[in-house]
């Protein structure tokens, strides 16, 4: 409720007050994302996306709105409650199966840092499977570049992970050859 009724509307109403015509939904919403449950003994309704249904997205984008979504999937079963699923990784679905080409996570950090705090302004595959080997990148991050890694394996062509709260860093990511975040490729 909190996720989809609160934080969700909150949002839209936000960006509908600046102009934008911003609708939001959450993956129960037409069942246009169904999961199973990750481990329902150990963690409940917590779930993994099974399917994405992108007519949904692309319809709602068709007609020129922004789709504001919560991270709650639909179960299988009629009156299910739905699953919560991990938002990295929600988005990370809708974008493989609506063939975007970029997906950027907002965070609060710069984006991947080595252990000296410099920033790793590119990394592929094999640089974050080497990083994470080592512990170089631990704890919140892990999730982050897995979602990242899971949206370019799906044909997303680059992931980024930049710092929500510098003031016009989608702008400094998007349209400077430096960015202000990390890149990630295959």
């Amino acid at each position: 409720m909190i996720l989809s009724g609160e934080i969700n509307k909150e949002i839209v109403s936000l960006l509908n007050s600046h102009g934008a015509k911003a609708i939001g939904i959450s993956g129960k919403d037409a069942h246009f994302v169904t999961a199973e449950p990750l481990d329902f003994a150990k963690w409940g309704l917590t779930g993994k996306i099974k399917h994405v249904d992108a007519s949904v997205i692309n319809n709602l984008v068709h007609e020129k709105f922004i789709p504001v979504i919560a991270p709650i999937a639909a179960g299988e079963e009629m009156g299910h409650p739905g699953y919560n699923i991990n938002a990295d990784l929600a988005a990370s679905y809708i974008a493989k199966s609506i063939g975007a080409k970029k997906i950027i996570f907002l965070t609060d950090t710069a984006g991947v840092l080595d252990n000296d705090k410099n920033l790793f302004t590119s990394l592929t595959k094999a640089e974050i499977d080497a990083l994470k080997a080592d512990g170089t990148i631990h704890g919140g991050m892990v999730p982050k570049v897995d979602a990242c890694l899971e949206a370019v394996e799906g044909g997303v062509e680059k992931a980024h992970i930049i710092d929500g709260r510098v003031e016009h860093s989608l702008l400094l990511e998007l349209f400077t050859s430096e960015g202000v975040g990390t890149q990630i490729t295959l």
